[in-house]
């Protein structure tokens, strides 16, 4: 078992700004796990859409949480706080972090941990957590999809767009989605959508409602609010469910509550990162319990974009917020694991 330095490398930022505040820290204190903890020597990180809006100073992490960027991780897990089994140690994990994943050493809830398959590298394990749990919380909790439904998602290439496509379609759903071009769409096509849109080109409501002979879908998964909702709730069948998970587009929304009232509909939404430690440890069971399999057997895995050096975090950024990744962007922080 390898030794745990007391000093670490971890990216951070002196004020919030751009993809340029982003800088390699040599001497930063390692995190000592607490009860119920692990410290992972990390090998991937993932990057996700919050980091960077943290990073732009909208986005603070809750009471407790490290400063530091990452809400997800993959590496060897190299200590244990109080209560949890020595036995652990030397188990390579991917984690669901509520911050911290930029750097070498993270401290998580070992709750939050799920262990990397075979069928998946460390890269690819590290891509995993925060698209998991934040798709089966929205889409089969919250939005109650079932076996035979119709899903529409926004951002399909992103990385929870290519995570709930290969979710739905595990589970039966039958799957439409939009994208900026029509190379994002082919690429959706490809991870498993069966219909995808290009939103750049077309106003998405006619043509979900020609796929569907205008019957609707039962459930959107929307990450843009703003004048998305309305044109959303225009696509919804009586019945449907409406679930948000970000506000890119915007954080108000003007619609018709005539028309929610008539086609009987649900408008939901939510945030994971906020959500209690034991909230999170349940969300973690019932994917283990429900889902994993399909990571095991590699029916499911995150669709990979770039791999970045941890020192190259802000190019990481850049890339993320100029829209052309498909799937997931992910920092090397040891890359001999």
């Amino acid at each position: 078992m390898p030794s745990v330095p007391d000093r670490m490398r971890a990216i951070g930022f002196a004020e919030p700004g751009g993809p340029d505040v982003l800088r390699l820290d040599q001497d930063v204190p390692v995190p000592q796990p607490g009860p119920g903890e692990v410290l992972l020597k990390v090998a991937y990180a993932g990057v996700n859409r919050p980091d960077c809006i943290q990073r732009a100073g909208h986005y603070p992490p809750p009471p407790g949480a490290s400063p530091i960027l990452g809400l997800e991780a993959a590496g060897e897990i190299v200590a244990v706080g109080e209560g949890v089994d020595t036995a652990r140690m030397g188990e390579h994990v991917c984690a669901l972090t509520p911050g911290g994943a930029y750097a070498e050493y993270c401290a998580v809830p070992a709750g939050h941990v799920l262990p990397v398959p075979d069928a998946l590298t460390l890269a690819e394990a590290a891509a995993l957590p925060e698209t998991l749990f934040t798709v089966w919380h929205n889409v089969f909790q919250r939005g109650m999809a079932r076996d035979g439904e119709t899903l529409l998602v926004h951002g399909g290439t992103s990385g929870i767009g290519t995570m709930a496509i290969m979710l739905a379609k595990a589970f039966g759903l039958t799957v439409i989605v939009t994208a900026g071009s029509e190379e994002k769409c082919d690429a959706a096509r490809r991870v498993g959508a069966d219909h995808a849109i290009d939103y750049k080109t077309t106003d998405f409501v006619e043509p979900v409602g020609l796929i569907t002979g205008e019957t609707g879908v039962d459930l959107v998964l929307d990450m843009v609010s703003g004048d998305y909702v309305a044109r959303n709730i225009n696509c919804l069948r009586p019945g449907g469910r409406h679930v948000t998970i970000a506000v890119l587009g915007g954080m108000k929304a003007e619609i018709n509550m005539a028309q929610v009232m008539q086609k009987r509909l649900t408008l939901t939404g939510s945030t994971l990162r906020p959500r209690s430690d034991a909230f999170k440890t349940a969300l973690r069971d019932e994917i283990e319990r429900e889902a994993w399999s399909l990571v095991e057997e590699g029916a499911v895995r995150p669709v990979m974009d770039e791999i970045f050096a941890l020192a190259d975090a802000k190019n990481a950024h850049a890339r993320m917020e100029e829209g052309s990744h498909i799937g997931k962007i992910v920092l090397a922080i040891d890359e001999d694991m």
